[in-house]
């Protein structure tokens, strides 16, 4: 078959975009021998702009973003004709505000951000318009009920009793260094099935059974990931041939559609039968059991697409994202002892009164553990500030994707035009001088506390740990309470230590893990120096 005017040009953006990256390359290698890749700063080149920069940052492509956004004020332009490459960056508190509160019909996640994100379907994370909007306030009816959070807070400190304290004390007496990071994953997976799908798969046995679906959307995250920071042509074109991590993405995929399928149709063949009780409500508290059980849901045409979307989104967003912030959390609270002393001496109070004859974990015969609900944590100050601070410095969502649907003028003065892609850097926002101040690098939880002991007010702009404007999270009340109640639980019971030597960054993914993963050694506390 002849190839018409339109295959023509995409090839011929193939072969064009290639030239150039092999060129910035071969640039990149004789710049590095002279300077270290620091010192490059924004170099808006000709034709490339400045994706000679973003190469050359590509091994350390967070900090290096956040080294250029640095030397910019905030803001820089990335245009790169010949590839389709148009982004305007930012970590502006200003063009955040403007962006995803504003002016915030004029920036939807568009639909190339769709196709980035392919495993999510058309969930509420891929979603614009009145599509949105109805998806976001049929969860939100759903995930702020009492009876729901009070399933999550059950469900939660459920979990930290029956399967995470014990596997902590298993590797504890077995004196073994483990991956705390792989942990917490297994952890947050069974945590967020339970509580979207009512089931728990059991990842966090002591056995540590292998999980094809945890692998699989480690794969998966890293491929959306790097879908956003290449020219669209390009990913397209190895997908299209199959290759490189387009090609286990593939492989990935089919496994996650699969566990999701599977979990799908095991709760329909529990629910089917399963009568209301009075009115509306309905006799299940997971989240899946409510959507097939929803009047208005199930009666449409497209409802098992709708709820497989609605539960691939919710399973990801809820697996990833905890398991990242209380990895980050730990990493930090080990190696600031000042900071872990603060929390134990606010924990020690409502441990104490437990001592005294309130109700105590057992320890399968090796004496007992004290763990936290809900309501004691809920309001504990230093607790709070902590974990804001730990996601302030590593946000679980390093960056937020927007398409421009018409042009603008943005406060920083940059104009964006219809069409370009908007790149918001959480993490990069959190080290930043000119919006956190001289020590934005420094971990102070007491930053968020005021002087005369109240929770500092921030705005969201500039705390976008849970996104800004009609976008927040509205899984951001159950996030905190999960990660309340099992740090609490966790930082009173086990003191953990990094392995020397052991090297923590950021892994290359649309979710902020550990690259190397978090190898620690646990250790019990012993009972006189929590108090």
């Amino acid at each position: 078959m002849a190839m018409n005017k339109m295959d023509l040009l995409f090839v011929l953006q193939i072969v064009m975009s290639s030239i150039c990256v092999i060129v910035i390359l071969c640039r990149y290698r004789r710049l590095k021998s002279m300077k270290s890749c620091k010192n490059i700063g924004v170099v808006q080149w000709p034709i490339v702009g400045v994706l000679p920069a973003i190469v050359a940052n590509m091994h350390r492509l967070l900090d290096g973003v956040t080294v250029l956004l640095a030397s910019s004020r905030l803001n820089f332009q990335c245009r790169f004709w010949l590839a389709g490459f148009r982004f305007f960056v930012t970590c502006d508190p200003d063009n955040v505000r403007h962006i995803f509160t504003s002016n915030f019909d004029n920036y939807p996640k568009g639909d190339v951000f769709g196709e980035m994100c392919d495993v999510l379907g058309g969930g509420i994370f891929n979603s614009d318009g009145e599509k949105w909007r109805r998806q976001r306030n049929k969860a939100q009816m759903l995930m702020t009920t009492p009876r729901f959070r009070a399933f999550v807070a059950r469900s939660s400190l459920d979990k930290v009793e029956r399967s995470l304290l014990p596997f902590l004390a298993h590797v504890a007496d077995a004196g073994e260094i483990c991956d705390l990071q792989d942990v917490f994953t297994r952890w947050s997976l069974d945590t967020t099935c339970h509580v979207v799908f009512g089931v728990d798969p059991g990842c966090l046995d002591v056995g540590l059974p292998e999980v094809p679906f945890a692998r699989a959307m480690d794969d998966v995250l890293r491929t959306i990931f790097l879908r956003h920071v290449m020219p669209v042509s390009c990913w397209k074109m190895m997908r299209w041939i199959g290759i490189g991590q387009e090609k286990r993405n593939a492989a990935a995929r089919r496994t996650v559609e699969s566990f999701v399928a599977s979990a799908i149709g095991n709760r329909r063949a529990d629910d089917g039968g399963k009568p209301r009780q009075g009115g509306d409500m309905l006799p299940v508290d997971d989240l899946l059991s409510s959507f097939i059980c929803d009047d208005e849901i199930a009666g449409s045409a497209d409802a098992d697409v709708y709820i497989r979307d609605m539960a691939m989104n919710l399973l990801v967003a809820g697996r990833d994202t905890t398991s990242s912030a209380l990895s980050w959390f730990f990493y930090l609270l080990s190696t600031n002892p000042r900071v872990e002393q603060k929390l134990l001496e606010e924990l020690a109070p409502i441990a104490s009164r437990k001592q005294q004859g309130a109700r105590l974990f057992p320890d399968n015969g090796n004496g007992v553990m004290v763990t936290f609900d809900a309501s004691e944590v809920r309001n504990l100050l230093y607790l709070h500030a902590t974990l804001c601070e730990s996601l302030r410095l590593y946000p679980p969502v390093p960056l937020e994707h927007k398409a421009a649907a018409a042009s603008d003028v943005l406060p920083s003065g940059h104009e964006v035009m219809a069409g370009d892609k908007v790149l918001v850097f959480y993490y990069s926002m959190g080290r930043m001088k000119r919006v956190w101040g001289k020590d934005s690098w420094e971990f102070r939880p007491e930053r968020w506390i005021t002087e005369d002991g109240k929770l500092r007010y921030v705005p969201s702009n500039k705390f976008v740990a849970f996104n800004s404007g009609p976008r927040t999270c509205l899984g951001k009340e159950m996030a905190l309470v999960q990660m309340k109640v099992t740090a609490a639980a966790m930082a009173w019971n086990f003191a953990v230590d990094v392995v020397p030597g052991h090297v923590v960054e950021p892994r290359l993914s649309v979710i902020l893990h550990m690259k190397n993963g978090l190898l620690v050694r646990v250790k019990r506390r012993e009972p006189l120096m929590r108090n």
